[in-house]
């Protein structure tokens, strides 16, 4: 692990203008212009070449100014091979210029070859030409040891804390680059999800609906065969006719509850026990439900008060709601039926998945659902948190 530290390149991101803010850019733009005017000034003024001497000091300023440009962009890219020899094509134009008498140039490129090299190159690599840059400055320099050891130290420490700072950089893009992405997923899952809730809410109308209707169409259909009387199977038609006005509107009902609009619990139940011709209770204190526990509780009770219908023809139907501490229970009991004068086909019609529907329901909010017979009849019982 210590070793490919040494030889890692630094972080790719934080090297990249996206990362830095706009006043930092502006900033080392203006830092950058400054320092070529300088060190130009400070090459070129005080007559110190003349005639062809400063047409190849010129030349040789915008050379090197051209070697660290193409550096900069190396580096950047991490291109291994065309850095390396780009560095030392830096060193050795440091080399000339100060053997041209051009001394700031050649201190200039050798304290900015070894920030840079600290700053952009794997760290084993970047010591080693910060090494070489500074020790070829302390070899040349006419300054005392003191100062020699001072720049040194100085410059040196600069360029790291440069380094630290552009992988703190790296660091916070490839963070927020995983944020937008662990958002990004987020999202999804919540669209998926949503899409789930919406089909499991139509899936539920559908059912019930459509199993409501072809109970009464069933039972009709079996008036007809046993020669019934014609008003008695015009109420089951009609009352097949109503199952689908009913559908119609429990899916127009549907849509609302997922735009939040749903009517209260208790308003419901009322509408569907007085449909139904079922005793009503409800105990605690009423109180507003969240929209999901609301129609597990609406669905729960159209399911058991069908499958009474369907199952137990002639049985009393008691629906029970209690508002309790922190959960809301429904609880829906039928006695046994007075007739057995429906089909086998009619009691196994629908899609058989009822009380599977209502309990993967109640699991999804953290609430149970109890299904069994008693008492000769059956019983339904749903919590769920509310």
């Amino acid at each position: 692990m210590a070793g490919w530290y040494w030889t890692r390149w630094p972080s790719r991101e934080g090297l990249e203008r996206e990362a830095e803010s706009r006043p930092r850019r502006i900033l080392a733009v203006l830092g950058r212009t400054v320092l070529v005017a300088t060190v130009t000034w400070g090459t070129l003024a005080g007559g110190r070449f003349s005639g062809w001497a400063a047409v190849a000091a010129t030349a040789g300023l915008v050379a090197a100014f051209g070697l660290c440009a193409a550096f900069l962009r190396t580096t950047r890219e991490q291109r291994p091979l065309p850095a390396y020899l780009l560095t030392g094509a830096v060193l050795g134009a440091a080399w000339l210029a100060d053997a041209g008498r051009a001394t700031m140039l050649s201190d200039v490129l050798w304290y900015g070859l070894a920030v840079m090299a600290l700053v952009r190159l794997p760290a084993a690599p970047g010591l080693v030409t910060a090494a070489a840059a500074l020790g070829s400055y302390a070899a040349v320099t006419t300054s005392g040891r003191l100062s020699i050891a001072a720049t040194v130290g100085g410059i040196t420490l600069l360029g790291w804390l440069l380094r630290m700072d552009v992988e703190a950089r790296g660091t916070s893009r490839r963070l927020l680059a995983q944020e937008r992405a662990a958002r990004a997923a987020e999202a999804e899952s919540a669209a998926l999800a949503e899409r789930a809730r919406i089909a499991r809410e139509i899936h539920d109308v559908l059912a019930h609906s459509l199993s409501a209707q072809l109970v009464h169409l069933e039972a009709a259909r079996l008036m007809l065969d046993a020669g019934t009387d014609r008003e008695q199977v015009r109420e089951r038609v009609v009352a097949a006719r109503r199952m689908a006005q009913d559908g119609l509107a429990e899916t127009r009902q549907a849509l609302s509850a997922l735009r939040g609009e749903l009517t209260p619990v208790g308003e419901f139940l009322v509408e569907l026990a007085g449909r139904e011709r079922a005793g009503l209770t409800v105990t605690g204190s009423p109180r507003p439900i969240a929209a999901e526990a609301a129609l597990a509780v609406r669905r729960t009770a159209q399911e058991a008060v069908t499958n009474v219908r369907k199952h137990a023809p002639g049985a009393r139907c008691a629906v029970e709601l209690r508002y309790l501490e922190g959960t809301v229970e429904l609880e829906v009991r039928n006695t046994r039926p007075a007739r057995q004068e429906l089909s086998e086909e009619l009691t196994a019609s629908g899609s058989g998945y009822g009380l599977l529907g209502m309990r993967e329901r109640a699991e999804l909010l953290g609430g149970t659902l109890l299904a069994g017979p008693e008492d000769g009849g059956w019983r339904v019982l749903l919590r769920v948190p509310a």
